[in-house]
């Protein structure tokens, strides 16, 4: 299996496990701030490597009346900003309507 290399995580091959995560949609600055936080003291307490995922628009909701996000611009300002604030690779899912 190929090596990946996220910022400072390498993924697959001989690589230990890594988490992914984050909150399904980002709803505020101080949301995402909170959540990695959050992650980033979890893994570093397990020893885990963290890679921050959450989405700036989910197209994909069950409702189309539910919240979807805060858009490209705001989301990708967001998600900058949680990757230079903890030194974290982040990514997200793109959503084509």
């Amino acid at each position: 299996m190929k090596e990946i290399i996220a910022g400072k995580v390498k993924i697959g091959g001989e690589n230990p496990i890594i988490l992914i995560a984050g909150p399904c949609v980002i709803e505020s600055e101080k949301s995402a701030l909170n959540a990695a936080e959050k992650l980033r003291d979890i893994c570093e307490e397990i020893n885990i490597p963290l890679i921050y995922k959450s989405s700036y628009d989910k197209a994909n909701r069950t409702s189309v009346k539910s919240f979807r996000g805060l858009g490209i611009k705001k989301g990708l300002k967001i998600l900058k900003k949680v990757r230079d604030k903890f030194n974290i690779p982040v990514l997200s899912d793109i959503h084509k309507e």
